[in-house]
């Protein structure tokens, strides 16, 4: 009889190894009982998944094996993604259910199997690999009768036109996931968590491992993804519900089971790219005004604080914590989106994706972290924000998070006030380490002078010496620009903080920012 680490392999790994019958196992345990019950055949069932998701936590995790074909292993990116499902086969193919699912193989980097099911009509159906569904492009075909683990799933639907072949929703790779809007290409990411992100001891990388995605109803246009994210450390069942849209929305539920004490775990979080923008071309020979997904760092902090922090590719690791007590929302955002600001055909960061993050229910007491790695390329994501509760999540207790993901243009909410258009530094008069900074600030209100009046800049550091500090309102550009410069002097790290003011009375978002050489 195999043992029990064993046969947990074997049911995370292959989708036939959960069809179990007594025959075959006079005694079920509790998992094997658990996993039969969210299997092929089986009604679908939330309290079934939890359960599964339970048992999985109870016994040492083991990684999923697979077979994957070499012929596959060995293709690079570029012959890779050309093998897609051909449109008419793809799952929900012309059946008008507003969605159509493209199953995606192992192969090239993505060679971590996941178990794809679909529920049809409430009943769980395995999916299989069948060669002569695939498009393989430039790629000699594989025989139809293949065996071919999956990697994960896109799902299409009608985003930019009536039919539904716009990419809307991804899974593959880890934990990782991705969405976007009309109009929009693909830039920040998802994870489902994080763990020991910047520790000593080493990142630890959940993954999801097993997927049963809704059929939707006719015409829908929603689709709900179950997930089982599994790791040494923790198993987790995961539901998403994504609405497609001017602004996609995805609506998260977390159930976490740790098998050790989670000291550094990081809840939504997302990461993006940031190669170099305006307040950050030290060193750089580029054509292009800026590469990256994302800008800045917004907080909309429990005492109802506004706070913007523009992001960097520093020279060494840096990591800053926001401490925050029910926070009513965070977020990876793409401000400027002018072409100009970019002047990349290609890439086109300018239509890419803010993500802002909205707890659903007290979150308690934690902080936002945000994690900046320095980077000589674009191709690496080096910018990664999340929630990390103060309080670890306990060993043998179940830990439920909600959250609402925006994949947007803009958050749905933003300050009632003037917020940061724009953050520029250069080098400043008289030499050394000295920088120049432009801080600019818009409000439709800035338009009128008499609305500006009284406004003040209260600008604030930790280390090093401010001078030279103008505040100037420029009505036809509706913005209000703060210029000083900064002597760091001895200091390798500077904190500086503004916000514009009336009597003592916030006027705008709270500008953050970390100087570093």
């Amino acid at each position: 009889m195999p043992s029990r680490r064993d046969l947990l392999a074997s049911l995370l790994a292959a989708p036939a190894a959960l069809t179990l019958t007594r025959s075959a196992i006079a005694q079920p345990s509790p998992l094997q009982a658990a996993a039969a019950a969210v299997s092929d055949g089986q009604p679908i069932s939330r309290d079934a998944l939890l359960a599964f998701a339970r048992e999985v936590s109870r016994v040492p995790y083991q990684a999923p094996r697979a077979d994957v074909p070499r012929a596959l292993t060995q293709l690079n990116l570029d012959q890779y993604r050309q093998i897609r499902m051909k449109p008419d086969l793809r799952i929900w193919a012309g059946e008008n259910r507003g969605f159509t699912l493209d199953l995606l193989p192992t192969g090239s980097v993505f060679t971590n199997p996941v178990t794809i099911r679909t529920v049809d009509g409430g009943i769980i159906r395995d999916k299989r690999f069948a060669g002569d569904q695939y498009d393989f492009g430039q790629v000699p075909p594989l025989p139809p009768e293949a065996a071919v683990p999956y990697s994960g799933f896109r799902a299409y639907t009608s985003l930019n036109g009536e039919a539904p072949v716009d990419e809307a929703l991804v899974f593959q790779g880890a934990s990782l996931f991705r969405s976007l809007a009309k109009g929009q290409v693909f830039g920040v990411m998802a994870r489902g968590l994080t763990l020991n992100v910047a520790e000593a001891q080493g990142e630890e990388y959940p993954a999801f491992r097993q997927f049963w995605i809704e059929r939707p109803g006719p015409g829908a246009s929603a689709i709900v993804v179950h997930a089982l994210l599994d790791t040494d450390s923790v198993t987790g069942l995961y539901r998403f519900a994504v609405r497609p849209g001017d602004a996609t929305v995805c609506d998260v539920e977390a159930t976490l089971f740790p098998r050790v004490d989670l000291q550094h775990v990081g809840i939504a979080p997302m990461t993006a790219n940031y190669l170099f923008a305006p307040n950050d071309r030290t060193g750089v020979d580029d054509v292009r005004g800026g590469v990256h997904d994302a800008q800045g760092l917004q907080i909309w902090n429990g005492n109802g604080e506004w706070i913007w922090r523009p992001v960097t590719n520093p020279e060494t690791l840096q990591v800053a914590a926001f401490v925050d007590q029910n926070p009513r929302g965070f977020g990876l955002l793409q401000r400027d989106r002018r072409f100009e600001a970019f002047n990349d055909l290609d890439a086109r960061f300018e239509r890419r994706p803010s993500v802002w993050i909205e707890p659903l229910g007290e979150w308690g007491q934690g902080q936002v972290q945000l994690v900046e790695i320095p980077v000589n390329d674009e191709m690496n994501r080096n910018i990664l924000a999340y929630w990390r509760p103060r309080t670890p999540l306990a060993r043998g207790a179940e830990h439920f998070f909600t959250y609402r993901m925006h994949w947007c243009w803009s958050p749905p909410e933003r300050p009632a006030f003037a917020y940061v258009s724009s953050t520029r530094t250069g080098r400043a008069q008289g030499g050394g380490r000295r920088r120049r900074f432009l801080v600019d600030f818009t409000s439709e209100d800035f338009a009128d002078p008499a609305k500006a009046a009284g406004l003040r800049a209260n600008l604030t550091n930790q280390r090093g010496r401010i001078g030279n500090v103008d505040g100037r309102l420029v009505p036809e550009l509706r913005l209000y620009r703060v210029a000083f410069d900064l002597d760091p002097e001895t200091g390798n790290q500077v904190e500086l903080r503004l916000v514009l003011e009336r009597e003592g009375q916030a006027q705008s978002e709270t500008w953050l920012y970390r100087w570093t050489p």
